[in-house]
This record gives C-alpha cells, sequence and structure tokens, in this order.
C-alpha cells in the first residue's frame, strides 16, 4: 500500500490562520500534484460548500496549486479517481460521512487512498481514515447508513483532543471519559490528537508529528502519553 496521508487534529491553531502551520509539510506533500480536491461535506458552521472552498483556496494560496470543490464536477465519483490530490476539511463527521455515503464515494476514495493519491484531513476529515467515527466529538445531527468509515489507519482519531482542567467549574463528561465509554463496546485503539499535532502517513509508516505528545487510550489499559516523532505502528504490538 502507497498511502501518503496527513491526518490533523485542526486546520487552525491558536492565534494562527487557516492552514497556516501544516503549510511546510503540505508543500512537500503535495510537490507532485498541480491540482486539489477539495471535500467540502462538512459544513463547519453549516457555510456553503463555495464559501468553504474559497477559504481553502486562501488558506492554500502560498501553494502552486489549482483548488477545486467536489461539488463543481458533475460525476463526483469520476473527480475522485482522477484527483492529483485530495482534501476533506473539518466540521461535522457525520454531515461529511453521510454525504460521502449518499453518493456512493467511499469506496472511491479509499481506493485512490491506497493507490498513493496524496490525502490530507483535517478534524471530520481526519475521523474518517480510521475504522469508524464513534470517537468524533461532533453532534449527530444527521444518521449515516454506517459509522464504519474508510480504515485507512488500524486505530480511531480523536481530533481536538482536550485534556481535563482540574480547576475547571464544568463539571461534565471529559474526553477522557468519553473514550472509556467507546471502549465498554469497541475495541480499537484511540488516538486524543492535540491541537497543532498530525499524522503523517507514508505506506505503512505512521509518525506522530507537531510539537505536542498524543495520548493514547486501549481498552483495558490506563490512558498514556506517546512522543511526537515515534511511529505509531509500535501500539500495535505492545503492551503499556
Amino acid at each position: 500500500m502507497m498511502k501518503k496521508m496527513i491526518v490533523a487534529s485542526t486546520s487552525t491553531i491558536y492565534g494562527g490562520k487557516y492552514l497556516e502551520y501544516l503549510i511546510p509539510q503540505l508543500r512537500v506533500h503535495f510537490r507532485s500534484a498541480h491540482k486539489l480536491l477539495f471535500i467540502p461535506y462538512a459544513r463547519p458552521g453549516g457555510i456553503s460548500y463555495e464559501a468553504y472552498t474559497d477559504r481553502v483556496k486562501k488558506g492554500l494560496k502560498e501553494l502552486p496549486l489549482l483548488v477545486k470543490g467536489i461539488h463543481e464536477f458533475e460525476d463526483p465519483r469520476e473527480a475522485i479517481h482522477a484527483a492529483e490530490a485530495i482534501f476533506s476539511g473539518g466540521g461535522n463527521t457525520f454531515v461529511l460521512m453521510d454525504t460521502l455515503i449518499r453518493q456512493g464515494l467511499m469506496p472511491a476514495l479509499q481506493d485512490v487512498i491506497l493507490q498513493g493519491t496524496p490525502y490530507l484531513g483535517t478534524s471530520a476529515g481526519s475521523n474518517i481514515v480510521g475504522p469508524s467515527v464513534k470517537t468524533t466529538n461532533d453532534m449527530p445531527i444527521v444518521l449515516p447508513d454506517t459509522l464504519s468509515s474508510l480504515n485507512l489507519l488500524p486505530f480511531n482519531i480523536n481530533p481536538h483532543y482536550l485534556d481535563p482542567v482540574p480547576e475547571s467549574k464544568h463539571k461534565g463528561e471529559t474526553r477522557e471519559t468519553r473514550i472509556k465509554e467507546f471502549h465498554a463496546y469497541n475495541k480499537e485503539i484511540v488516538i486524543g490528537l492535540r491541537e497543532g499535532s498530525w499524522i503523517a502517513v507514508n505506506g505503512d509508516e505512521m509518525i506522530l508529528k507537531g510539537n505536542l505528545q498524543a495520548r493514547i487510550f486501549k481498552k483495558g489499559e490506563s490512558p498514556f502519553e506517546f512522543e511526537s516523532g515515534r511511529d505509531l505502528r509500535v501500539l500495535l504490538h505492545t503492551k503499556t
């Protein structure tokens, strides 16, 4: 498998512009592409596909890429197969999944990524590369036919991972609590990706990148920290 993916927690870090912190990596990641197919289906805040695509064009203006939204094509499946590079942005994961499934695009997306088409996912676009989207933080405002996703990584992603704040007055469930609930019914490893972190996938290699550690959750084990720069494949063969 020739997968080339950047699986990022977020598109924007605090104090930065849209996609700004990823530009050095994307310059290399998309170096062989002249055109980028953007999938705006997650619609953050309910914005239109056109407005979302314009946001991406502005965010990537430093790169020599022609950005075009998948909604601009008569045949979206053909657009995926012809794409030189693909970006699926953040927003609502359930809306993204529902739209991809209803249009019959999940198999096509999986096929081209496995064949080596460079893929960037942020937030919701990262959620869909794992076995399922059951560890998203989003509200299920629509109901996809399935929660099983592309299965291009052997573990689930929890983007925007937040650590508990001991002095907080908020007494609702923490992100860690929610992931423990997930493991009461599911066995997949969950990667808690903090803001500004991403996973660089090259073939079977899966390197955690960014300045922060990731929080790792394994069923039946205590959560632990994972250092940036390490290959996440080690999680598949070791116990803490």
